[in-house]
């Protein structure tokens, strides 16, 4: 079976990130303690946990750099994107990209959270957005 249970985030300062996850996306905590914040999320957990306490559980001192990954969140219409891109900026997030037409289709942006984690904002109109929020991959 394919399956991620939880994507963890190492963060600088919790109530930054808080306001970026909760402000920006409107998402709720819940749980959250003075390292950790936790998002159920439509089939997995996104944490966003200090990186000191972060190194610490997982026994490594080398967490300050960043890594080469964007994680995504997709919406339902296009018109969605441009707004969702200005509250997260509003909200402590630095825009990367501003939306537009990639080459393959849909439209896009990207904005980096206080923490400079890329998150691509996007609409794709091959892949389908069910009740539930489930997107499901499909050619385009």
């Amino acid at each position: 079976m394919q399956q991620i249970a939880v994507i963890t985030l190492g963060i600088a300062e919790l109530e930054r990130s808080r306001r970026f996850y909760t402000g920006g996306f409107g998402w709720a905590p819940v749980f959250e303690n003075d390292e950790v914040i936790f998002y159920q999320m439509n089939g997995l957990v996104l944490a966003t946990w200090h990186t000191a306490a972060l190194a610490k559980d997982m026994m490594r001192g080398d967490l300050m750099r960043p890594g080469a990954f964007a994680l995504a969140h997709n919406v339902r219409d296009r018109d969605h994107v441009a707004p969702l891109i200005e509250r997260l900026t509003g909200n402590g997030g630095n825009l990367l990209r501003a939306a537009d037409e990639p080459a393959h289709g849909g439209f896009r942006g990207y904005v980096a959270d206080p923490d400079a984690h890329a998150w691509e904002i996007a609409w794709n109109p091959a892949w389908p957005i069910d009740d539930a929020g489930h997107v499901k991959f499909a050619s385009g």
